[in-house]
């Protein structure tokens, strides 16, 4: 089968804070998001502030790869 060339795909958000401090026992995990963009219109990497309930405040959350 052959890839299909669809604007929009589905990417991974993830916490950077969280990833810069590392996972440790305050932190139980890394936070998250699922979501998707248009490859046309966006096509540098993705960074949003979301809320990330391990820091518990609003943080940037940066796509990373699949």
């Amino acid at each position: 089968m052959a890839k299909s060339k669809d604007a929009r795909v589905i990417v991974i958000l993830e916490c950077t804070n969280c990833v810069q401090n590392g996972v440790n026992k305050e932190s139980p995990g890394i936070s998250r998001y699922i979501t998707q963009k248009n490859r046309h219109n966006t096509p540098s990497r993705l960074d949003l502030r979301k809320f990330c309930r391990y820091c518990h405040k609003h943080t940037i959350h940066g796509e990373i790869k699949k």
